[in-house]
């Protein structure tokens, strides 16, 4: 296979691979390891990183959901349909979606209940835009850019990439007709989730530091949600420059990000669960990125689980205890925190796949005692593990 047609399978250029070929650069991303592997028709990671843990390649892959037709069809449906016979007012709307983000961050089932209430919520904030005019059409957008938000957080891992990229595109397009700081931002931090999972790191942290750039000058006179959002991005960069292997960059955007949050105890991000909470617990998942597995579980042990206000976030805590634990080798410690991150949350761990790829290892590595506990918890997942 030519460097050219293996890059093109991969969806990045062949100047990224010549690097990653000759060791210029080193792939530490996931979702693109993941890519190369079906591209060259490996059935296991190791096959490309040499490690000695099996990393099998099916696992990885997105778990659909029922509600995924649904919000297709919404985001899909025709610009010039009827209205709604008893259209929202935009402050009605409004709290409809920060209800709706609520749930996600809330509910056990968030995939569940959050796909419920989308397809309906977004055709509803889509009529609103369309009949709405001057100051009131910015606040619909303001509205609409947030609904979209939520649909990308549902869409990551649950549905075709198309469908995915399109609620990025259509939360970006709203945040710029909304004229607002922190919702261009918010939609700088949306299209970065996207940009990360799928391995453009550069453009990813370009797009985070314009953001946190242009809201800088904002954070002494503005507001808590200005500031809530420039920690959400702080924290994003963070994250991915940990991906990337910068352990510099990684800690110096995470601290900014902790000095933000010192700001406001107690405040938590609506959209985001930005706040002290939500920094520890993405100091955990740098060490994780990083490969430090010991000072993830030192960071794991120094976070109460009940200071992270988000249910979601908190199952996040869980999964990285659980993966470090795995990397030191420790099956008993990975088991117990994956149980928990599921008993917290089963459709956080169902519908992350770092999550499900773990519970899969560990029904296939487990001996002993913990061999039927972990087939059980792999069951329970939903991961289907040859016997």
């Amino acid at each position: 296979m030519s460097r050219p047609v293996l890059a093109g399978l991969v969806g990045m250029s062949t100047i990224w691979l010549r690097k990653i070929e000759t060791g210029e650069r080193q792939l530490r991303s996931l979702p693109v390891l993941v890519r190369l592997a079906r591209a060259l028709h490996l059935s296991d990671i190791s096959e490309l990183t040499g490690d000695a843990m099996s990393a099998p390649v099916d696992p990885w892959g997105r778990v659909s959901h029922p509600s995924v037709s649904a919000l297709r069809d919404a985001i899909h449906a025709p610009l010039f349909g009827r209205p709604a016979a008893l259209p929202e007012s935009v402050e009605s709307l409004s709290g409809r979606v920060a209800q709706a983000w609520s749930t996600w961050h809330m509910s056990p089932m968030n995939r569940t209940e959050t796909g419920a209430a989308l397809p309906e919520l977004l055709s509803a904030c889509q009529a609103a835009v369309r009949r709405s005019e001057g100051e009131e059409r910015r606040r619909a957008h303001v509205v609409l850019a947030s609904a979209y938000g939520l649909a990308q957080m549902f869409a990551a891992h649950t549905t075709e990439a198309e469908l995915y990229w399109l609620t990025v595109d259509r939360a970006r397009n709203s945040a710029e007709e909304s004229d607002d700081p922190a919702r261009l931002a918010m939609a700088a931090w949306v299209m970065a989730n996207g940009l990360s999972a799928s391995g453009h790191i550069e453009e990813c942290v370009r797009v985070l530091t314009d953001a946190a750039d242009s809201l800088r000058p904002l954070l002494e006179d503005g507001t808590d949600d200005v500031r809530g959002v420039f920690g959400s991005v702080c924290l994003k960069a963070a994250i991915t420059h940990a991906q990337d292997g910068a352990e510099g960059d990684a800690w110096r955007w995470w601290d900014e990000a902790s000095k933000t949050a010192k700001l406001m105890p107690g405040y938590s991000h609506p959209e985001t669960a930005f706040g002290s909470g939500n920094v520890a617990v993405h100091a955990v998942t740098m060490g994780v990125e990083l490969k430090t597995p010991g000072a993830a579980l030192k960071k794991a042990e120094e976070t109460d689980p009940e200071g992270v206000v988000s249910l979601e976030r908190r199952s996040r805590l869980f999964v990285d205890a659980a993966r470090s634990q795995w990397a030191r080798k420790e099956g008993s410690g990975a088991l117990h925190y994956l149980r928990t991150a599921f008993e917290m949350s089963p459709e956080c761990v169902r519908y992350v796949p770092p999550a499900r790829a773990l519970a899969a290892e560990l029904a296939l590595k487990a001996t002993g005692t913990l061999k039927g506990e972990a087939v059980a918890l792999a069951e329970e997942v939903g991961v289907t593990v040859a016997a």
